[in-house]
């Protein structure tokens, strides 16, 4: 009786599945989109600028979603999310203020931005150093330490929104108003100083909503994007400021929760003695 002969097995093939790289595929499209907008700005299309960087924004905050939902996390995906970011709202919103307001003001007028993209890059710098540092207390988790990138860039291009809203209702002494080298510029400071600074912020990644509120939330974000398509520079003014008048609440919650937990750390302790 002949041996039976064994077919050879097939190779599987290997490599990285199209799931674990869908969240760096979203990444990299956000990065190319905030590089546009760079672009944009170059040629005057400042509105569309300000739309891509929009959307940008919005891919950034689901690629990292994404990467959780499918178990795709990686350290390469958080070192390659913080390069785009950089870019996209570190490098983008200051080149466009400047092309914007700043530019006529020549190497003074390009101080701002320069601080600005500094401020981005060591803010995300030290996120990215807080991701090997001690865990945090509990309720910490839930802020941010000084105003977020892609935050802080919407907030830099408030006199940009007010601007083009301005330039729609033929509003010419607004536009004058926020395109003014100093008005402009010195937002961009502000904006940098929150961004480095520990001021805590609500991060929203945990953050939830009490029954009651749900509807409401449900109502204002219909109105919200019914603004956003009706009126996107108003709508981006409005968030920019309701963003800046948030700041002193979170800081006030903050406080509170650390309060309660020292309480609690104490009562705790109380009670082993």
């Amino acid at each position: 009786m002949t041996p039976q002969r064994r077919l050879p097995r097939r190779q599987r093939f290997s490599g990285q599945s199209f799931n674990r790289m869908l969240p760096n595929l979203m990444t990299l499209l956000g990065l190319c989109i905030g590089l546009s907008s760079i672009r944009f700005a170059m040629d005057g299309k400042f509105g569309t600028a300000v739309i891509a960087l929009a959307v940008s924004m919005v891919i950034d905050g689901l690629d990292g979603r994404l990467a959780r939902i499918l178990k795709a996390t990686s350290r390469f995906g958080a070192e390659f999310d913080s390069l785009s970011d950089f870019l996209c709202f570190g490098i983008a919103p200051a080149l466009i203020i400047y092309m914007w307001s700043l530019a006529p003001w020549g190497g003074i007028g390009f101080l701002p931005p320069l601080m600005f993209a500094s401020a981005m890059a060591l803010r995300l710098a030290r996120f990215n150093a807080e991701l090997d540092s001690a865990p945090k207390a509990a309720f910490a988790y839930n802020f941010f330490a000084g105003v977020p990138a892609p935050a802080g860039a919407a907030v830099a291009l408030f006199p940009l929104f007010v601007g083009l809203e301005a330039d729609e209702h033929h509003a010419y002494w607004l536009h004058a108003l926020v395109a003014f080298p100093l008005f402009s510029g010195a937002v961009l400071v502000a904006v940098a100083l929150l961004c480095v600074s520990t001021l805590p912020v609500w991060s929203f990644k945990n953050f939830k909503i009490p029954t009651a509120g749900v509807l409401p939330m449900l109502l204002g974000v219909v109105v919200l994007a019914a603004l956003i398509f009706a009126d996107p520079f108003l709508a981006g003014a409005l968030l920019g400021i309701t963003y800046i008048g948030m700041l002193p609440f979170s800081l006030r919650s903050y406080h509170k929760l650390a309060r309660q937990a020292e309480e609690r750390r104490a009562a705790s302790e109380t009670v082993e003695l």
